[in-house]
């Protein structure tokens, strides 16, 4: 019998990984150890994994400048249309590893590592780094897991950005990403005694080896102050300044030599910050105060589908939005790299070299700030900078949950912005006029299309500026895109059909295939080639291969050793026996009502019922994993947190039930544990309310990844349906009509609580204090909003959703069916790449045409 390889032979296998050159790994091992050895400061022999960690990251990082340099003075040489993607959240995680893989480098860096561990040197410096290494037996994951995840985003939203940036690098788009550089991030979740307990993101406290500050291109924000009106024109005075601080982050596109810039900016007080005092109380409360100002990049604001209306986010909304523009405007003008000197005067040229793209409403000041900016400081008037503004801004909406849309009260903007709230007030009064003509006597539709809503407290709604301020409107689902036009905008779509599209989202290939999964990315790459990783519809020859029995056993062996990886993982975790052999039924988002993690919850309840009432039965085996934040604000969805735990503690200590079912929280969900769970999950659940969930893209990954979907009719459910065909799905539920039928008729929780009696015992059970013995009345308000004020209606998809489960433990002991249906599904992902999403916003929206051609590498002589 032949030796099993090990984890190192095994990976040099994996041709998607890149050549190991031994030029390459020469030049790495080189390299490195010159990094290792200035990382080290002089008075220490003995190296941490962390410095180890950084002196691989400067080594990688070294590949990227020269082609990150390359490509800017190429973009220069041929003054392309440029695209500006602007967001609040950039949900980057690791970049070591997914750089290794765009440059190409993963075998050469692990061979090189692998080297400098087994053939220790005679040079003393370099005799001490083998030592340390061997010592510490560090595998290549092990510096990985050094690095931490850049956690900029809440979820989908941020998670999209990322991906989008790696498909524009991808397709050769000269785009760039402008965000804030948060020094903390989305909290880290800890879970004490069953409850969720926030701390604190330091994600910076070691410092960012992927980061380069530009002090060079430090911008003026300005806030406050007041108008003043001039025959030549509108001034804002008295304002209160904020330097904005870029740091730049290479974004290398997929072994094209582009590398793209992702620009965040960091808030510094001013030298002269409040120093207007001169007495020594007065000086160093004034340095103190400096704090004020730089609270604006501090923290991200943890809400997913929620606004939250507090002038600290109105404040990073336009702080962002009045750099960038500042930024825009200056490559704008200038033409040739590296020069300073203004080359380029004509505004009209704007929307021919320029698309900036406003990632929901949060970027939405980028409209009257341009306007500002043509209007006050070029001196255009106001017809002609609101042709421009409008050919160059498009818009993404995220989602038609009525909590998540910004309405920013009058008030606050007044105090804080008073020359955009003018601006927005002439924007809406020319509005409003178009309205008048076209729909004379309707003061109903001004009052709904109108900027501006009056009742009570004034509120802009900013989806409205945005639609108006845009030359396209665009939805991320095509049910989604459906819904905007029918319902939220369809006054808007009636008076500017024209406007709106959908753009389906989609997710890399690069990180959610080739990085997570190498293994299936290897079992595909030998059947169809490795060109699917750059044109994932190429999948689509794998359909030939479902009866293959060969291919079959590879799908399989591959789900079967990352289920055993992650097993590993979470018993070193969660101290939970896991049994590899179980089906992984995996629910992984933010937690929300309208995702209905109730719906799971009550699922695992009634199929513990069912093996306690009868437990000689051959039951399927499954672990259940339900991971996702709650956002600190959000009482209810912590409570569902607490319901899960508490659901866990039961299940997973019953003896009767051993190891058919099992409950596991997965604690702090983020990018990593994502790359590392979704290529072991075998079902994926995406059973939103039908019409809540705009899109979805963790649906995306898990279909990718090989887990057969159980999901309703919603977001981008729907399409992954059409593609790998609707019978390699387990689909239930109401549709999008089946829910506003029953809005109309009234939903009654009660009617089906009565009717359905597994139903009432799992509820009884959560009532009476079944899982939380020691405070019976624990999930009281949890149970009494599912039976009172239920918006997303679980109950009335309890019983379908359990049938469908039924199906899904059928077919999951019949591996072979199973997997065949997993190959349909993969076979069907090529939509679902954000390649081809970004191809369509380029051509359809920005007017730019993607590109598979490679430029010439910085040590090219040709």
């Amino acid at each position: 019998m032949s030796k099993p390889l090990s984890d190192h032979d095994r990976r040099k296998q994996i041709s998607v990984r890149g050549l190991a050159g031994i030029e390459n790994v020469s030049d790495l091992k080189q390299n490195f150890n010159r990094h290792l050895h200035f990382t080290l400061v002089k008075d220490r022999n003995v190296a941490t994994k962390r410095d180890y960690y950084f002196a691989l990251a400067n080594t990688v990082r070294d590949h990227l400048i020269g082609r990150w340099i390359r490509t800017q003075q190429y973009y220069y040489e041929k003054d392309p249309k440029r695209v500006y993607y602007i967001s609040l959240e950039f949900y980057m995680g690791r970049t070591l590893q997914n750089t290794m893989v765009n440059l190409g480098l993963e075998n050469a860096c692990d061979e090189a590592m692998y080297q400098v561990r087994q053939t220790p040197s005679p040079s003393h410096w370099f005799a001490v780094v083998c030592v340390c290494l061997l010592q510490l037996g560090l595998e290549m994951e092990e510096l990985e897991d050094m690095e931490e995840d850049a956690g900029l985003g809440n979820g989908g939203l941020g998670r999209l950005a990322a991906c989008f940036l790696d498909s524009m690098a991808s397709l050769g788009l000269a785009a760039y990403g402008y965000g804030i550089r948060y020094e903390f991030g989305i909290f880290n979740q800890k879970i004490v005694n069953g409850w969720q307990v926030e701390e604190a993101d330091d994600w910076l406290r070691y410092g960012n080896p992927w980061e380069k500050a530009r002090p060079e291109y430090m911008r003026p924000v300005h806030f406050y102050g007041r108008t003043e009106h001039h025959p030549d024109g509108v001034k804002w005075v008295d304002t209160q300044v904020v330097l904005a601080l870029p740091y730049d982050t290479p974004i290398p596109g997929y072994r094209n030599n582009i590398v793209n810039t992702m620009r965040l900016w960091s808030a510094k007080a001013p030298c002269e910050f409040n120093l207007k005092d001169f007495n020594v109380g007065g000086y160093i409360q004034a340095v103190l105060d400096r704090n004020l100002a730089e609270n604006i990049s501090r923290v991200l604001y943890p809400n997913d589908n929620f606004f939250e209306g507090k002038e600290l986010r109105l404040k990073q909304e336009y702080f962002v939005v009045s750099a960038t523009l500042q930024d825009i405007i200056r490559r704008f003008k200038v033409s040739k790299f590296g020069s300073r000197e203004i080359a380029r005067t004509d505004f009209s040229k704007l929307p021919d070299k320029v698309a900036i793209q406003l990632n929901d409403t949060h970027p939405a000041m980028a409209i009257p700030e341009l306007m500002r900016v043509l209007v006050d400081e070029e001196k255009l008037n106001w017809e002609t900078a609101w042709d421009i503004c409008v050919r160059t801004c498009a818009y993404t909406n995220h989602t038609v949950l009525p909590e998540a849309l910004e309405r920013w009260p009058v008030e606050l903007f007044a105090h804080l912005l008073p020359r955009h709230l003018e601006i927005v007030y002439e924007i809406n009064r020319r509005h409003l006029e178009v309205i008048a003509a076209k729909y004379p006597g309707d003061v109903d539709r001004l009052r709904r299309m109108s900027l501006i809503e009056e009742g009570g407290q004034k509120r802009i709604n900013m989806a409205h500026l945005c639609i108006v301020g845009s030359h396209a409107v665009n939805g991320v689902a095509q049910i989604h895109s459906d819904i905007l036009k029918a319902t939220v905008f369809k006054d808007f779509y009636e008076m500017e059909p024209h406007k709106f599209q959908n753009k389906t989202n989609g997710i890399t290939p690069r990180r959610w295939l080739v990085m997570c999964n190498p293994g299936l990315a290897e079992v595909i790459a030998e059947r169809i080639g490795e060109d699917f990783i750059r044109d994932l519809d190429q999948l689509r020859n794998l359909i030939k291969f479902v009866n293959d029995e060969a291919f079959i056993r590879d799908i399989a062996k591959v789900k079967q050793e990352n289920k055993m990886k992650f097993a590993v993982h979470l018993e070193e975790h969660y101290k939970v026996k896991i049994n590899p052999n179980s089906m992984f039924d995996v629910q992984v988002k933010r937690i929300h009502e309208y995702k209905r993690q109730l719906l799971n919850c009550l699922h695992i309840i009634t199929y513990y019922n069912r093996i306690k009432k009868d437990p000689n039965k051959q039951w399927t085996p499954r672990t259940i994993m339900i991971g996702g934040k709650a956002a600190p604000g959000y009482h209810t969805a912590k409570m569902i947190i607490r319901l899960i735990t508490a659901i866990g503690e039961v299940v997973n200590n019953d003896p009767v039930v051993g190891d058919r079912l099992k409950v596991i929280f997965l604690e702090n969900y983020r990018v990593t544990l994502a790359e590392k769970g979704i290529p072991a999950a075998d079902l994926s659940e995406q059973i939103s309310t039908a019409g809540t969930e705009a899109s979805g893209t963790g649906n995306m990954k898990f279909m990718l990844n090989g887990a057969l979907t159980i999901g309703t009719m919603d977001g981008a459910n729907v399409e992954m349906a059409e593609e790998a065909g609707e019978e390699n799905l387990f689909i239930f539920g109401m549709r999008v009509d089946d829910v506003e039928a029953l809005d109309k008729r009234g939903y009654h929780a009660e009617e089906y609580y009565n009717r359905l009696p597994e139903l009432k015992q799992a509820i009884d059970q959560i009532a009476g204090g079944f899982f939380s013995p020691k405070q019976p009345d624990l999930f009281k308000e949890i149970v009494n909003m599912l039976m009172h004020h239920d918006r997303f209606k679980v109950f009335a998809d309890y019983e379908d959703y359990i049938k469908c489960q039924e199906k899904v433990n059928a077919l999951y002991k019949n591996p072979k069916e199973w997997t065949k249906k997993v190959i349909y599904n993969i076979a069907g992902c090529g939509k679902f790449s954000s390649d081809r999403t970004i191809a369509q916003y380029a051509r359809e929206i920005w007017g730019v045409e993607p590109t598979l051609e490679k430029i010439p590498a910085p040590d090219d002589k040709h």
